[in-house]
């Protein structure tokens, strides 16, 4: 194949070249996927190559294992973990088994991010993958670190959590007025397993759905919206959202009547909140500090929700590249017992504190919740959970992404509730 001087040039090349971008800034860099792409999708013009560079991406993350294992099958020497050379095989060999994309359009638009030697060899070893007849397993390998945890902590739920990352997670929306389920599922041709929550098929644009423009709903995971249902109907009463962006649980708190003010130190992501809410119509007062060094008002809270920042193992599904970039345990879980005791101050006698993360990780959720003394827990209990999924012995909710799997599946989250 003959070498071009600016393989940008080759059609669908730029797509790949930004997903080989994407996976080195997770893989060496340690930043998230969805901090990274902006930038590095900036200079694609074309939607849906945007999209194809994601998809390659979060395909080679979720079975990087995998894939390398392929690969260490296919050469005599062992390619070091950081070369080029494996990267972009790793991209290669997704798009052929996990997208379906043809082997020589595979080949014509992955070669040209390699020159000299490595562009051979690449070529060799996926012409060798490919005709040896290898196939993926029905679930991706954990990598190691994540099955390590996950098995010493959810023992009898590791092969489900597994088998619930072979694919991406379906759309789930939460409407801004529960009583119109129906109408919206039917509408939108979606299934729906709690009042208020609607769950589609991925694909096509979100902004193209019906009821977008007309801030009938949002997008949110299940799982994600299940922390501010624990908090019921507002009344009119006033509400903190801890770490509230980009806005999720603020929209939900309002919708239900809550008089909500939300905190969040990410100007980027306070922006976010409030389209949201100028898109819903919805209104909170939305603040941009560190809820650490904000000073509260006097007048007590009713109710304190604080979603803290936490490893987000939990969103695995969706989010794959949590799998393989270090977490700074300790410091996340100095934060949340800083946020913890925070919330706690701000509510009044009677008011309610609910803590969540998007978590696997029993050291960022039921370890959290058991240091908590000061507050009388308050129970969750079934009928505030979807159907399926049961309040722990504790009285917690604890979700995994092996658990809904007939209906589309979850986020891994935890929440638990207290009242002063």
């Amino acid at each position: 194949m003959a070498q071009s001087s600016a393989p940008q040039d080759i059609p669908g090349v730029p797509a790949r070249l930004a997903a080989l971008r994407l996976i080195d800034a997770v893989l060496r860099r340690g930043d998230p996927l969805d901090q990274a792409a902006p930038p590095v999708l900036r200079a694609i013009e074309r939607s849906d190559d945007r999209a194809l560079a994601q998809a390659i991406a979060q395909e080679a993350l979720r079975w990087l294992a995998d894939l390398d294992a392929l690969i260490d099958g296919a050469t005599r020497l062992v390619l070091p973990h950081d070369a080029k050379a494996r990267s972009v095989l790793r991209l290669m060999l997704a798009q052929a088994l996990r997208l379906g994309l043809p082997p020589h359009a595979v080949i014509a638009t992955g070669l040209p991010l390699l020159t000299g030697g490595p562009r051979r060899l690449a070529h060799g070893v996926f012409s060798a993958v490919l005709k040896g007849g290898a196939r993926l397993p029905a679930a991706p390998t954990l990598p190691g670190r994540a099955l390590e945890r996950w098995a010493a902590a959810w023992p009898d739920r590791i092969a489900a959590i597994a088998a619930a990352l072979a694919l991406p997670p379906p759309l789930d929306l939460t409407l801004r007025d529960p009583a119109e389920t129906d109408m919206w599922a039917e509408r939108l041709g979606g299934t729906s397993l709690l009042p208020g929550h609607v769950r589609l098929a991925r694909g096509g644009a979100i902004e193209a759905l019906a009821g977008y423009d007309d801030g009938a709903w949002w997008v949110q995971d299940l799982a994600a919206s299940i922390p501010a249902r624990l908090l019921g109907p507002g009344n009119g009463q006033r509400v903190l959202d801890l770490c509230a962006a980009p806005g999720g649980k603020t929209l939900q708190l309002a919708a239900m009547g809550w008089q909500v003010t939300a905190i969040d130190k990410s100007a980027r992501r306070v922006e976010r909140l409030t389209q949201n809410l100028a898109r819903t119509g919805l209104t909170a007062e939305v603040i941009t500090a560190d809820v650490m060094q904000w000073r509260p008002p006097e007048a007590l809270f009713d109710a304190v929700l604080v979603d803290a920042p936490c490893s987000a193992t939990g969103t695995c599904r969706r989010h794959p590249d949590v799998l393989h970039r270090p977490i700074a345990f300790a410091e996340l879980e100095s934060l949340q017992r800083d946020l913890l005791e925070r919330a706690a101050g701000a509510i009044r006698q009677g008011g309610r504190l609910v803590y969540v993360v998007c978590s696997l990780e029993p050291q960022e959720g039921e370890a959290q919740a058991a240091w908590v003394k000061a507050l009388a827990r308050v129970p969750i209990t079934a009928d505030q959970l979807p159907p399926g999924i049961a309040p722990t012995a504790q009285g917690w909710f604890r979700s995994d992404p092996g658990m809904l799997a007939e209906q589309g599946g979850i986020d891994g989250f935890f929440a638990a509730m207290w009242e002063k």
